[in-house]
């Protein structure tokens, strides 16, 4: 596999699992969701440093500049920050990976307007990543994800089981 090519497969991979991940949780499908959810964030590192190393030759500052003729050429802003942008992209599915891995009951049971917060950013980001900034089987197949990820979102599941003792924060009824 060519270097160009391991950047591109390392952010598809990652895509496909996060829209695993979502989909997964949404129908209550709680292990296979957690597992791809960590697996995407593992891809998704994994796609920042193949970017790095193949497109920027591990200079931040080259990455910036990078970023910052992109942003320019499709939105007429001259401006790099989404650089910064992708690394907290990267950071926080990371840590909410993280811990849906270590506890998944304190994850389940997090505020909702946390986990609506998270999934927000995680897919306003995506939708930008993969549609917006990219062209071809790439944009196809994030308009594909995004759909199901969307489309998920709007189903209330009736009878998929959660896992034993824990409860989608989608269930909780507001406090008060």
């Amino acid at each position: 596999m060519t270097g160009e090519a391991l950047v591109v497969w390392t952010v598809r991979v990652a895509l496909g699992l996060l829209t695993v991940g979502f989909v997964g949780r949404r129908l209550r499908f709680e292990r296979l969701a957690r597992g791809c959810w960590a697996a995407g964030a593992a891809a998704m590192g994994a796609h920042l440093a193949a970017a790095f190393a193949v497109e920027h030759d591990w200079s931040h500052a080259a990455a910036v500049r990078a970023t910052t003729r992109r942003t320019k050429a499709l939105t007429g802003i001259d401006w790099g920050g989404g650089v910064w942008i992708n690394y907290l992209f990267a950071a926080v599915w990371a840590a909410d990976a993280a811990w849906w891995l270590a506890a998944p009951r304190g994850h389940a049971a997090r505020p909702r307007w946390l986990d609506v917060g998270v999934g927000a950013f995680l897919g306003f980001i995506a939708v930008n990543g993969a549609i917006v900034f990219e062209s071809g089987p790439t944009r196809w197949a994030g308009v594909a994800c995004c759909a199901a990820i969307a489309a998920a979102g709007c189903v209330r599941p009736q009878s998929a089981a959660a896992e034993p003792g824990v409860t989608p924060a989608s269930d909780r009824s507001p406090p008060g």
